[in-house]
């Protein structure tokens, strides 16, 4: 029965194996067609699915951040245009207000001035009366001095100037 050489090469053998690897292809056959693949594509589309869902929400939720991006820059460009609104009111208002106490602020200091300017001219007014008599005084000191000799009214008022 066993002459020695490999099994494979007896053909007395072959239709044996090849029944065996039919009903083994066959069953192969049978368990790929209708239990792995079916699976392996069941998980496959489910793996689809879920991907092309997590797309469609990322984009939803694209969309949506950049429609709310879009709605708070608005909302930013209209809280800044409100704040240079108000700025631009306050700056004028201040400017109002420091132009009217600058305003208060010069009458006041003009009536000082004038004020000033009449205590001035009074003083200069009761100084230049006081002139005549402080030139008379020192005529009369520097002829004495000078001369040794007193001089007499009539002379002092000939060397003075007639009041203007």
């Amino acid at each position: 029965m066993s002459s020695g050489g490999l099994p494979q090469f007896d053909l007395a053998q072959w239709p044996g194996e090849i029944v065996w690897a039919l009903v083994i292809f066959l069953v192969l056959y049978l368990l790929f067609t209708f239990v792995f693949v079916p699976r392996v594509a069941g998980t496959i589309d489910a793996r689809e699915d879920t991907i092309s869902g997590a797309f469609g929400d990322a984009r939803r939720l694209r969309d949506e951040a950049q429609a709310q991006a879009d709605a708070a820059a608005a909302e930013m460009d209209e809280a800044r245009a409100r704040a240079h609104r108000v700025a631009t009111e306050a700056r004028n208002a201040a400017k109002a207000s420091t132009a009217a106490r600058q305003a208060d602020e010069d009458v006041k200091l003009a009536a000082r001035l004038a004020e000033a300017e009449g205590r001035i001219a009074v003083t200069r007014a009761e100084a230049m009366t006081h002139v005549r008599a402080i030139a008379a005084e020192t005529a009369e000191a520097m002829v004495q001095h000078l001369t040794g000799q007193a001089a007499s009214p009539a002379e002092l008022a000939q060397a003075l100037p007639a009041e203007a």
